[in-house]
């Protein structure tokens, strides 16, 4: 059996690593640092030198916080490096530069090792849904993940933070789109409900809605504590209080509440969020900070 595995996750918007030790299945450091991988992606359908200049840094950055030595690593990239047309040079350059070298996985791989993150947190949280939807909602995708007992129906959808933010100019105008932006998670949910019937919870993972559960905490990007996170609860009416929270604030006092470069995307994020209690028909959500990093490093283990 490995020793340690370090996995790290390369997002649309983020870097996160973390270091598990397989022998106590404890999770002993990690490390997330924001890249905006996916800026301009949108509009140009590459990834930008800039871009690939914060990941390279973010990543030595981590080399030197986390003891990478002896270690197993896993490195996994996700929406914004499976649309980029330079996705070769770009994964070769970071490989060249730092020594790591990440593989693509696709939405259905992305979706089976969030679950199977989420599904640990939840037992340590002794949760008791036997059947519920998850949803992960990243920079570039967003998965819905229904769970039913043993089975598990799953799908990835292009809808996420980074891409709506920069494909409309105001939040009146995402919030006008989303509904047509979201009707194939509406029709898949509507198909999933049809055969196997409504779910007992529904369950969120990823940046907005973790944000989200750490203002009603009274946190703020510095004092983020992810184990104060798990299990949060969230209804589905405390997310407009939230984003007008969010937008009566100052520039800088808005950044420093969610980080920095993040607020647009947050709030982006939050109609999406909303957006999806309407779709799985939920009022109440559990948020989980467990996600596809820790998915990556228990797989790893195993």
């Amino acid at each position: 059996m490995k020793q340690n595995v370090i996995a790290i996750d390369l997002g649309s918007n983020t870097l996160r690593v973390v270091k598990l030790d397989c022998q106590s299945g404890r999770f002993v450091a990690a490390y997330e640092k924001i890249v905006k991988t996916a800026d301009m992606l949108e509009r140009t359908g590459v990834i930008h030198h800039e871009a690939v200049d914060r990941v390279i840094y973010a990543i030595k950055e981590a080399q030197k916080k986390i003891d990478f030595s002896h270690a197993t690593v896993k490195a996994v990239t996700t929406e914004a490096l499976r649309q980029a047309a330079n996705k070769e040079a770009v994964l070769e350059r970071i490989g060249k530069e730092t020594g790591i070298f990440f593989r693509i996985i696709s939405g259905e791989e992305e979706a089976k090792l969030t679950l199977l993150a989420v599904g640990h947190r939840l037992e340590k949280l002794h949760h008791s849904a036997k059947c519920f939807v998850l949803a992960d909602i990243g920079g570039g995708s967003t998965e819905l993940i229904f769970r039913y007992g043993n089975e598990t129906f799953s799908k990835s959808f292009p809808v996420g933070i980074v891409t709506i933010a920069q494909r409309y100019e105001t939040l009146d105008a995402i919030k006008k789109a989303l509904v047509q932006e979201m009707l194939g998670m509406q029709m898949f949910c509507a198909q999933i409900y049809a055969t196997r019937g409504p779910v007992d919870a529904f369950i969120a993972t990823a940046g907005t809605p973790t944000t989200v559960a750490a203002m009603k905490l009274g946190q703020n990007y510095e004092t983020y504590d992810a184990k104060k996170i798990n299990g949060t609860i969230l209804a589905k009416n405390e997310l407009d209080i939230y984003l007008q929270k969010l937008l009566a604030l100052p520039f800088e006092a808005r950044e420093e509440m969610v980080g920095t470069g993040r607020s647009d995307l947050i709030a982006a994020g939050i109609l999406i969020f909303k957006q999806l209690y309407t779709i799985v028909e939920c009022e109440r959500c559990v948020v989980i900070d467990d996600g596809l990093r820790e998915g990556v490093a228990l797989e790893g283990c195993r």
